[in-house]
């Protein structure tokens, strides 16, 4: 067994996301012999001394049925309608669940907000925290019925690498369709399972469907998505189908393992990193790129070349090479009005109220490109 899939097997606490498509019927409704059989699983994870925090997409989906919709409605208000329904099925059915095993749940429903401001951020993860040192399997979702597409998270995959590392997980679980990630399709012949993600580098050449199924929003592409922005923070992966719920929370050899890129990034810099929503972006020379990325120096405004975006001084902006790719991220320490004035002049050339950093480094993260 590999080291990746022996920390996943050891971890004391884990998050398991499990799509729409794993846990409803081909027409929609919510199939109580799959999730009974994920239940069994996590509660076995569970009594082996594990806590467990259970992101589950399936709320749209459960309330298709009950309204009488053959399939996922395109339109916003139809899904938020489906989704006020069908979080009632879908938890009723949860709590029903667990209460064989005597464990409790309790409902976390988050939109993107709740993750990219940085109050409602610590808000969250106190939650969480309380929620599993009482001994309650907390199941998170995104709140469909109030979500809006300016503030959706878009598919519950990204959703769980955030919860990962906001409740400080050991590993992650991706349940999926699929039992692995392949090169390309795993429909079409001659596609390769890939059993073993060591770097970025060994699944640059995957062509992942971007798709999702009828009735869900995600796809290979997020999960894939996922599975990186988690390992690069140090969170370990699993990715493996949710008939392999049992095998994957165990410590059989299933699905397709992403280690860890590196330290586990501070709460406040994986905030900057994946969580804040940047306002705008700077673009930097090479000069500059270097001193950001490779010697992790402060921004000075000689190394900006130009300025998009509208933002305040204390929000989190994109910093750019010459040839657009995102570098960092960090907090700017100007307005937006106040930059274009400021680029490509040296600190002693400014006048004193404006020599200071632009982006100071303690407030700056390099990003992979």
């Amino acid at each position: 067994m590999s080291a990746t899939r022996s920390k996943v097997a050891a971890a004391r606490r884990i998050v398991v996301k499990v799509g729409s498509s794993s846990l409803t019927t081909a027409e929609g409704g919510l199939d109580p012999a799959r999730l009974d059989a994920l239940v069994d699983a996590l509660a076995a994870r569970r009594t082996a001394g594990s806590q467990v925090v259970l992101v589950s997409s399936g709320a749209i989906a459960s309330g298709l049925a009950p309204l009488g919709i053959s399939k996922r409605p395109r339109d916003l208000a139809t899904q938020q309608a489906s989704a006020s329904v069908g979080q009632l099925v879908l938890g009723h059915a949860y709590v029903s669940s667990f209460a064989r095993y005597g464990l409790r749940v309790g409902q976390v429903l988050l939109t993107s907000d709740d993750v990219v401001r940085r109050s409602h951020y610590r808000n969250a993860q106190r939650t969480l925290s309380r929620l599993l040192a009482l001994g309650v399997v907390p199941v998170v979702n995104e709140n469909d019925t109030v979500a809006t597409e300016e503030i959706r998270f878009g598919d519950n995959d990204r959703l769980a690498a955030l919860v990962a590392y906001l409740v400080g997980a050991d590993a992650l679980v991706l349940l999926s369709d699929v039992d692995a990630l392949y090169d390309g399709n795993p429909s079409r012949p001659g596609a390769q399972r890939i059993t073993e993600v060591l770097d970025h580098s060994d699944v640059a050449h995957v062509q992942a469907d971007a798709g999702g199924s009828d009735i869900g929003t995600g796809g290979m592409t997020t999960k894939l998505a996922s599975a990186r922005l988690a390992s690069a923070a140090g969170v370990p992966v699993l990715l493996a189908a949710a008939t392999d719920a049992a095998s994957a929370l165990g410590p059989a050899d299933v699905g397709t393992a992403f280690a860890t890129g590196g330290r586990r990034l501070t709460p406040r810099r994986f905030w900057l990193a994946y969580a804040a929503d940047p306002r705008g972006k700077l673009q930097l020379d090479d000069g500059a790129v270097k001193a950001v990325v490779d010697r992790r120096r402060s921004l000075l405004a000689a190394g900006i070349t130009s300025v998009t975006g509208e933002f305040e001084a204390g929000d989190v902006v994109e910093l750019t090479n010459l040839q657009g790719d995102v570098v960092a991220r960090g907090v700017v320490a100007f307005d937006a009005t106040e930059l274009p004035m400021l680029i490509g002049h040296s600190s002693p050339d400014l006048a004193p109220e404006h020599r200071r950093e632009v982006v100071h480094a303690d407030d700056l993260v390099p990003l992979r490109h």
